[in-house]
């Protein structure tokens, strides 16, 4: 896992990663349910589809529309296994711990929180 400021800074120098952005009905759902709502259902996403160490659709779990956090999934390189390992030293084959799992919606808070104050 990484420090919160280092992978931050990685992410906003990538292209793919910078053009995910809140609009529309996420930025609405998110504002509308709150902060902590949102993140009791990022935790579920997390426990659902990327906790177990097998995972057949690794890649594939999660939609890039639908909800705030799968936005911020794939905004912050959480989104699957694969991305998890690349840019978060998190190594796949093995079940997420709790502290893997905290981190993940620790980097997914931040990234909603910045998202909720540039966006009108």
């Amino acid at each position: 896992m990484r420090n919160l400021n280092d992978i931050f800074e990685a992410l906003s120098k990538s292209a793919f990663r910078s053009t995910f952005h809140l609009k529309g009905k996420d930025l609405d759902y998110l504002r509308s349910k709150g902060l902590p709502v949102i993140l009791v259902h990022a935790r579920d996403f997390i426990a659902k589809r990327l906790t177990p160490a097998v995972l057949k659709n690794d890649g594939k779990q999660t939609p890039f529309a639908g909800h705030p956090v799968f936005i911020a999934q794939h905004a912050t390189a959480c989104c699957c296994r694969g991305c998890l390992g690349k840019w978060h030293k998190i190594p796949k084959g093995h079940t997420l711990t709790p502290a893997e799992e905290a981190y993940i919606v620790a980097v997914l808070e931040r990234w909603l929180v910045k998202e909720t104050k540039i966006r009108p």
